[in-house]
């Protein structure tokens, strides 16, 4: 499933309408680029230029990671189309946090390593 379709189509905007896409992909690959900083997707980072780039080249296909998706919407519409109202600006922001924290939990599970004592 390609991400800017989807990202498009959580927008409100039709996948064939290229008008935005400029801006889009700046703000997508921006929220990548965090996802990056906390250990998610490819170690040497990943940006999306047009349709072709999937969610599963990003994620590969651990379905613990399916909340990444809703993340990458939320921040994207936080820059491209924040809401009007203060209020549904801060039901994001805390929904954001609360996705940024469990994708942390998913993130040191897999690469917690047990400290092993010195004897």
């Amino acid at each position: 499933m390609s991400i800017l379709i989807t990202v498009k189509k959580s927008l409100g905007i039709d996948q064939n309408d290229e008008a935005f896409d400029t801006d889009i992909l700046m703000h997508l690959n921006s929220v990548l680029s965090t996802l990056n900083q906390i250990g998610i997707g490819p170690d040497d980072g990943f940006e999306v230029t047009d349709n072709t780039a999937t969610w599963e080249d990003f994620l590969g296909v651990d379905p613990r990671l399916n909340l990444v998706k809703s993340y990458v919407h939320l921040k994207v519409r936080l820059l491209f189309d924040p809401p009007a109202t203060s209020f549904a600006i801060d039901a994001i922001k805390a929904q954001i946090t609360e996705y940024e924290w469990r994708i942390n939990v998913v993130r040191e599970v897999d690469l917690w390593v047990p400290v092993v004592p010195e004897l």
